[in-house]
């Protein structure tokens, strides 16, 4: 398997990794190291690839059914219905050993610690989750966990995603940004020649801005495109059919 260790300032009892495409068992074009269980690649190839995955982690992690929502799971649910879905696009924890993913093939996924290490979350941020406000409800559930913390002294990066020069979206997208209560920056949409309605967005410029508005202004990663780097990463833009990849974060004990 070929991972990612992070490259974030966090505390020392804070890990997070990432998964790329490379060293699974899934064929082709699932090549080779999905995830995912909804993307139509063979149950057996993607169990084999979770069980090699599981070898780096402390616990199995909390697989999440992401519907592109604002949903944030806590503990308490969890604990409560410990045998049904996760269904949400956003998952926290205090607990130690607790490992948090997220899987994606173009959206955003953002992690987030406390500087003082005492509580994790991440987050699905495709343009739906961004518009509808998972990245404030993620912070909103931290702080209700912590509640010794303010927003000031959280922590976040922005893993791979598909990128400004790349991302193309309709008229529909654009209007939906410009009727939330967190406005666009200026060149967050750009129009594109020839084509009316059509914009080039860039999801990390949408997102630093609306971790910058809750007070969270230490921001790493959004240096990555899914599209682009093909060798490294899935892209269900580029093509189609395709695996997922995946962010992990969790508390050391």
């Amino acid at each position: 398997m070929n991972f990612i260790k992070l490259d974030w300032d966090t505390p020392p009892q804070i890990h997070a990794l990432m998964s790329t495409r490379l060293g699974g068992v899934s064929q082709p074009p699932y090549d080779t190291f999905n995830l995912a269980e909804h993307v139509g690649d063979k149950p057996e190839y993607v169990a084999q690839n979770r069980r090699l995955l599981r070898a780096h982690l402390p616990s199995e992690p909390l697989w999440l059914k992401q519907i592109h929502s604002s949903i944030v799971s806590i503990p308490t649910l969890r604990t409560n219905q410990p045998n049904l879905p996760i269904v949400a696009d956003a998952i926290v924890t205090t607990k130690s050993d607790e490992v948090l993913v997220i899987m994606t093939a173009d959206c955003l996924p953002v992690l987030f610690a406390a500087n003082d290490g005492s509580v994790i979350g991440a987050a699905h941020a495709g343009w739906r989750g961004l518009s509808s406000g998972v990245l404030e409800n993620t912070v909103d559930a931290m702080l209700s966990l912590s509640p010794h913390l303010s927003s000031t002294e959280l922590l976040a990066y922005m893993g791979p995603a598909i990128g400004p020069s790349i991302y193309e979206v309709g008229e529909d997208v654009f209007e939906t940004f410009q009727e939330s209560s967190i406005k666009p920056n200026e060149n967050d949409f750009v129009a594109i020649p020839n084509k009316n309605g059509k914009y080039l967005v860039n999801l990390y410029s949408l997102a630093k801005a609306r971790l910058k508005l809750m007070g969270i202004n230490r921001v790493d990663g959004g240096g990555s495109c899914t599209y682009l780097d093909q060798d490294r990463f899935f892209s269900y833009r580029r093509d189609g059919t395709t695996g997922r990849f995946a962010c992990f974060i969790w508390i050391e004990k």
